[in-house]
């Protein structure tokens, strides 16, 4: 496809891509839109293979071949690892003779982080490159194409080309100038601040936690959170995302980029959290534990990723997907947004009426949730 003096086209990994060039799209504020961890989960076989994730960037390049925008784009062969379920519209789909999969996806792979999805210094090339998108999910009979976790300054970029647009709900710590832990708690009723600070000390009881971060963590480092990530992701979906080859390469490309929490049991670790760390965002993703104690996973992932905000200046801490119990400990509910391209017209008017409806169910929630947050009232 071309348009004017740019030509668009699909490639077959990010990794076949200049990294320079890629990372040179966007301002580098989020690390899982960069060409080190794009490229990462590629060469680990997180994605490609036989994960239902294969790669298919579409990229605008100029005449002389260089990279001027960029989708990081998936054809999928299921919905798992998306975090934005659809799986109500495959089945009415495929109950109405139609095969939802495969669908192309537009993501940061196993990520609930909100961030750019159209990559480019050039605006005027994203309704280009949403509209390549398009005619490859026509060309080749697909079902859809799905946007996930847009950043708030980019959805309208997919409405302007009129993709519907879903939203639902995380929750986030914002840090609103606080300079510490215990600034932070003067800002809570005098009830939750004397509950974290009984389940901080709680978590704390025989343990030795330690944030981690660069040269500082080690191969064994590494080998420990495989072990809670594993169980983790065991108990919850069956087969973790991640091989462990990633995190490996995650510890050689990006560890300026990663913050590791771990809690020790007599000099052995035994739980650990695992955060990113973005130009204004710290992106909590991954816990486990091999052990069972009170409120370690609230101290590991929550209360920990809020220390480190304050001592690196950021303005928020984004703590993954769902989990109503954030709210109690100073998260508050935030819209997040995903957006859908459906060329079938019956398919497409009857989820545009599915969305209306849970938007304002969405919105309901939302406010509900907003007035339930353990702030003091006129903080």
């Amino acid at each position: 496809m071309s348009d004017g003096e740019y030509t668009i086209r699909s490639a077959d990994a990010v990794a076949a891509l200049p990294a320079g060039q890629w990372d040179a799209l966007s301002d580098g504020a989020n690390p899982f839109m960069s060409h080190a961890f794009l490229s990462l989960l590629e060469e680990s076989g997180s994605v490609g293979g036989r994960s239902g994730w294969q790669p298919l960037p579409i990229v605008a390049e100029t005449a002389e071949g260089v990279l001027a925008g960029a989708l990081p784009a998936y054809v999928k062969q299921h919905s798992q690892g998306e975090y934005v379920f659809d799986h109500s519209w495959a089945d009415a789909f495929q109950r109405a003779g139609g095969d939802y999969y495969p669908k192309i996806q537009i993501a940061a792979p196993f990520t609930p982080a909100t961030g750019p999805r159209v990559l480019t210094r050039n605006p005027g090339l994203a309704v280009p490159l949403l509209q390549a998108a398009e005619e490859i999910c026509r060309g080749n009979g697909l079902s859809s194409v799905h946007a996930t976790f847009i950043e708030d300054g980019q959805v309208e970029l997919f409405d302007r080309a009129g993709w519907l647009i879903r939203n639902d709900i995380q929750f986030h710590w914002e840090r609103r100038g606080y300079e510490s832990f215990e600034e932070f708690l003067a800002a809570l009723s005098s009830r939750k601040r004397k509950d974290i600070r009984k389940e901080r000390a709680r978590a704390h009881e025989g343990l030795d936690i330690r944030t981690l971060t660069g040269g500082d963590i080690k191969s064994e480092h590494w080998d420990a959170f495989w072990a809670f990530y594993q169980d983790t992701g065991m108990r919850k979906w069956g087969t973790p995302y991640l091989t462990r080859a990633a995190f490996t390469l995650i510890g050689e490309r990006m560890a300026d980029k990663v913050a590791l929490v771990l809690a020790f049991l007599d000099g052995k670790a035994v739980a650990g959290a695992l955060n990113f760390i973005g130009a204004r965002t710290l992106f909590g993703r991954y816990w486990g534990a091999l052990v069972d104690r009170p409120f370690l996973h609230f101290e590991l992932c929550y209360h920990q990723a809020i220390d480190l905000a304050i001592a690196l200046r950021l303005d928020r801490v984004e703590a993954g997907a769902q989990g109503g119990h954030k709210l109690a400990r100073g998260y508050e509910p935030v819209r997040t947004t995903s957006a859908h391209f459906i060329p079938h017209p019956g398919f497409r008017e009857a989820v545009a009426d599915f969305l209306e409806r849970e938007r304002k169910g969405v919105a309901q929630e939302q406010f509900w949730l907003g007035e339930r947050t353990p702030f003091r009232k006129g903080s």
